[in-house]
């Protein structure tokens, strides 16, 4: 069945071929010709039997960083990269892994219980029951502590929550607050609780969002049972991702290591996430006000928001230990420009077992890899190196590919034309983020990959989802959204300034395994991806991605777009500016619509938190010059090389000043507070996480109400803007 499957895609994806009239991004029409052969070639050697027993495999056992089969499974993914012809190694780092040693939550009064902490096997997963090798339910870089207070309800528990908390006049200093997941990135969470003065922080999974609110749990259906708890990482990474203790270089096995004391990414209070079996009882004892209606949860109980009345103790204590990671690299040397590097990663390490997260992208990467050594096997050879990596240590704060990059960073940026990343993948829609030069590129390969369910290109379902979801775009190209953080990306867009994508398929997919010791191959073959052919799909539309970059004559940048995205990025940065003068305007005028009165106590009152002071003027011509000096500059470039006005023997230091530009949109000064992360585009958000802020200096110092800062990073930004321009005008000049 899965092979008449693939035939009929194949006679599909030919029908596109045959049909291709106009030459591909970087290829001549010749060219063309022969690259969509080769792609055929390619996606006719994918199949789903391979994902489906490399997952089994790689997910037998849970594999979290400093486990034994996470050892065991770097070294079975080299076997296989060195017996497809790769040239193979694993560079081992040694970084902070903090293992829970105590964990304990009760609650005091007005009842005394002791949370369960637990996660049950279950007869229909046959890998739940692995107890002995499984981490605990725990939150990775919390601190040590030992608290007791009065709890408080803080919804999701990001600022727009501590703003209302403020209108009600309801304060967490000195408490415990108990959030919920979603919202934002888990690590907002206790930051946020931290600065407004509380000493403790849980956070738990709310039925409403990935429990039995939105389907049936697991095992009867995909979403999160009562039991299930989202593992994972709070440390502070919009400061800087990888390893706490090495911060902006490789932790090496001799590196020189920072005090834990002294680890800025160490949460400030403890923190520890629980199931929604053990958050009820503390929520009904809940008394206080009543907690606004967007902020009642699915659980059966009315939610109120306390303090008071409740009195909980939390207890945590862990052990600070360096753990070796394992990343896997694999090398292609490229036949004509070695020099220039494509690079392609998943991760492979989890939580658990992992099989949904991170599995199911690295067997498309094993796939696509495979697939690219049997073209090789043919006679082809890439032109450009191809490297594959399989990161250890993601799920912890990314620390495989950041300590990797960090020790290997000026090779990267001397030769590494583009970073493809994927992070797991199931059945449905096409979603990707990456740098805005690609778009155009991106595009094409796009309109080349045929969809199993619906037999038309993934641009075409993707835009239809995009209609049925609202989008109100009119554009025909497949929108590449901006890159925040939350993957191994991070380090090569952020910190070295690289080119980078973010793939993946899903929508069809939904459930609440994330983290848990349900993220089975057991659930992934009932829920996430059945018959693994979203997987296939994935490598397909990676592997066409790998194939363009490494075979194109000129790389297929397009700076057009990115100054397109540019534009509109400063037109809202614009706008939030403006929104922000109406609304302090109306506040002078009408002082009291912004003013709240406490329902406890009328006399006092304050004034509405979004409204701090007059917006001053602010002078934004040298942005609005940058904008127009960059698109007059990108315009010009792009239209030399749309002519192919470049002599032949130019075309080498063209495309070494094409991968290089966008170096020049980091900043060595890096972003206010946080100088590791120097690009001046893309950033996630200081109080986001994974979030993507564009133009992120400017619009944080706006939304922060910090106008002198909005004003040196309106010159910072322009600086960069005009430098960048400055870098493709020399470009142009590479022509007859």
């Amino acid at each position: 069945m899965k092979n008449s499957v693939l035939c009929f895609l194949l006679l599909l994806l030919t029908s596109v071929l045959n049909s291709q009239t106009k030459p591909l991004l970087g290829f001549s029409s010749q060219s063309t010709d022969d690259q969509l052969k080769l792609e055929s070639q390619f996606g006719a050697s994918l199949n789903t039997d391979s994902l489906r027993v490399w997952m089994q495999h790689l997910s037998a056992r849970p594999h979290h960083v400093g486990s034994a089969y996470d050892k065991s499974n770097a070294n079975y993914i080299a076997s296989k990269f060195k017996s497809w012809g790769y040239d193979t190694k694993i560079d081992s780092y040694f970084v902070l892994f903090p293992t829970p040693k105590t964990r304990l939550l009760e609650m005091l009064f007005p009842t005394k219980h002791k949370a369960l902490l637990e996660e049950p096997a279950l007869k229909e997963d046959g890998t739940s029951n692995q107890k002995k090798e499984q981490l605990p339910t725990y939150n990775a870089y919390s601190i040590d502590g030992d608290v007791t207070a009065d709890l408080v309800y803080v919804n999701y528990g990001v600022p727009k929550d501590y703003e209302e908390l403020e209108r009600l006049g309801i304060s967490v200093k000195g408490k415990i607050v108990i959030a919920k997941y979603f919202g934002s990135w888990r690590g907002i969470k206790p930051k946020l609780a931290a600065e407004k003065g509380a000493i403790g922080c849980i956070i738990y999974s709310d039925p409403n969002d990935d429990g039995y609110r939105a389907g049936d749990v697991y095992p009867k259906g995909a979403f999160r049972n009562e039991y299930g708890v989202q593992r994972g990482s709070v440390m502070d990474m919009p400061l800087f991702p990888g390893d706490p203790l090495t911060p902006g270089y490789g932790a090496t096995k001799n590196a020189q290591r920072l005090e834990l004391k002294n680890a800025p990414t160490l949460t400030k209070i403890p923190v520890l996430p629980i199931s929604y079996h053990d958050a009820q009882p503390l929520l009904e004892a809940l008394s206080g006000s009543v907690a606004p209606q967007s902020w009642q949860g699915g659980l059966p109980i009315t939610y109120h928001i306390g303090p008071g009345h409740t009195k909980v103790h939390l207890k945590i204590s862990f052990n600070w230990d360096i753990k070796p990671i394992y990343n896997v690299i694999a090398k292609m040397e490229g036949s004509e420009k070695p020099d220039q590097w494509i690079m392609r990663g998943n991760h492979h390490d989890a939580w658990v077992n992992g099989a949904s997260d991170p599995l199911s992208g690295m067997v498309s990467l094993m796939e696509e890899a495979r697939g690219m050594s049997l073209l090789k096997k043919t006679g082809w050879k890439p032109k450009r190196t191809l490297i594959y990596c399989a990161w250890d240590g993601e799920e912890p704060g990314l620390l495989g590919s950041t300590e990797w990059a960090e020790d290997h960073q000026e090779a990267l940026k001397k030769h590494t034309v583009a970073y493809i990343n994927t992070d797991g993948s199931g059945r449905g829609f096409l979603f990707a983020q990456g740098s805005h030069s690609l778009q155009h590129f991106f595009d094409e390969v796009t309109n080349s990959v045929i969809d199993p369910e619906k037999n038309v290109s993934v641009a075409k379902r993707r835009k239809a989802y995009d209609i049925a979801n609202g989008a109100t775009t009119t554009s025909e190209q497949f929108q590449l959204e901006p890159l925040g953080s939350g993957s191994d990306y991070t380090v090569f867009l952020d910190h070295l300034g690289i080119a980078s994508m973010n793939i993946g398929y899903g929508g069809e997919d939904d459930g609440g395994e994330y983290h848990s010791i349900y993220d089975s191959f057991d659930n992934f073959n009932r829920f996430k991806d059945p018959g693994n052919i979203y997987g296939v799909v994935l490598a397909k539309t990676t592997g066409n991605t790998v194939l363009r970059l490494v075979n194109a004559k000129i790389l297929p940048f397009d700076f057009t777009v990115l100054s397109t995205k540019i534009n509109g990025y400063i037109t809202e940065v614009k706008d939030l500016v403006n929104t922000l003068k109406n609304q302090s305007e109306s506040f002078n005028k009408n002082i009291d619509n912004d003013v709240f009165y406490l329902a406890s106590d009328p006399k006092k009152h304050f004034v509405n938190p979004a409204f701090k002071g007059t917006v001053p003027f602010l002078n934004f011509a040298p942005l609005e010059n940058a904008s127009e000096k960059l698109n007059r500059s990108t315009k010009n470039l792009q239209k030399i090389i749309s002519d192919q006005a470049i002599n032949t023997a130019d075309f080498e230091n063209l495309n070494h000043s094409l991968y290089k530009a966008e170096r020049l949109l980091i900043s060595s000064k890096g972003l206010p507070r946080r100088p590791w992360f120097k690009n001046q585009i893309y950033a996630p958000g200081f109080y986001t996480g994974y979030g993507v802020k564009t133009l992120p200096g400017v619009r944080e110092a706006i939304e922060q109400k910090n106008w002198i800062e909005v004003q040196e990073q309106i010159g910072i930004l322009s600086e960069t803007l005009n430098n960048f321009s400055d870098y493709l005008d020399k470009i142009a000049v590479l022509k007859n």
